[in-house]
């Protein structure tokens, strides 16, 4: 959405100037942020699978790892090789490393593979028995891994559709929807609400499923996994594009400048300082205006 501003030239001309729904005169960075977190993404995604696929078969056995944890980095060492060890086949996290094809340690692959299985290694489970399996190699992350990362590229794809740097982070999130679409929101200041709220929705179905597999005895299956992950990272990529997106500087940090929907404005704080956490939505309701009459009569008392 843009709108246009008409200027005197010095010949007495008007010149119309197009500026973009948030004050500023285009979307070049908000695009540049978004491609970013799309091309990583679906850089990742693809690589998932063409590692795999490129590998000798047999290269890559059944894993069993700890999320958040390098467990395949060497096959014997002090640190670094925990899923190498031998552990309880009926145990939560792990499994005897030898009876599911041996030893593996991502650090004898090459360089680009390495990193590709690295990062699975430190961001993932890689629990066989929910992962795939292309060329009798295991993917480098998980089902729910690959429905995120592919989610995250499409809500990177939203964000550079319509996606726009509104100073704070939550009203930069709420601009991936149609401004007419949330001025109830901006009335009643809600977008707080409305934009981490929305986030937490989209994650709602992974905690779901996987919460319960944590606490109760039910098991999700891949296709569970990869439908409840996409949502998720639609979500991650909103957030990611609308944290990098967020930047009160294009707008000379003048919070005045930044244009809301409902002809909402952003104003600093009594302390002077602007920013995510001393900006706050004027209220024009009557029940401020109440409020705001009740105070000064209770001062002058």
């Amino acid at each position: 959405m843009t709108c246009a501003v008409k200027t005197m030239m010095s010949d007495g001309l008007d010149a119309v100037n197009v500026i973009e729904a948030n004050g500023l005169e285009d979307r070049h960075r908000e695009k540049r942020i978004a491609d970013w977190v799309m091309g990583l993404s679906l850089g990742y995604l693809i690589a998932a699978f063409l590692v795999p696929a490129l590998l000798p078969p047999n290269t890559v056995p059944e894993l069993s790892g700890r999320a958040n944890a390098l467990d395949y980095v060497w096959k014997d060492s002090s640190w670094g090789d925990w899923g190498n060890e031998p552990h309880r086949e009926d145990g939560e996290m792990g499994h005897d490393q030898s009876e599911h094809g041996g030893k593996f340690a991502w650090s004898e692959l090459d360089l680009f593979s390495a990193f590709i299985y690295g990062f699975g290694d430190l961001n993932c489970h890689q629990k066989y028995e929910r992962s795939w399996f292309i060329n009798d190699n295991q993917m480098p992350v998980c089902t729910r891994d690959i429905g995120i990362f592919a989610g995250i590229a499409l809500g990177a794809y939203l964000f550079r559709r319509r996606g726009l740097n509104r100073w704070t982070v939550r009203d930069t999130i709420i601009s991936v929807l149609p401004d007419e679409r949330v001025e109830g929101v901006y009335w009643n200041d809600r977008r707080f609400l409305l934009a981490f709220g929305g986030i937490a929705l989209l994650l709602l179905p992974t905690a779901i499923d996987g919460g319960l597999q944590a606490i109760t005895s039910y098991e999700s299956t891949n296709i569970k996994r990869l439908v409840t992950g996409f949502p998720m990272g639609i979500g991650l990529g909103i957030l990611f594009a609308a944290v990098f997106g967020a930047n009160p500087k294009p707008f000379g940090f003048d919070a005045s400048n930044v244009i809301l929907p409902a002809n909402a404005r952003l104003v600093p704080s009594l302390d002077g300082v602007t920013g995510e956490g001393n900006s706050q939505v004027i209220d024009e309701s009557q029940e401020a205006i109440d409020e705001l009459v009740t105070v000064i009569a209770n001062t002058e008392k």
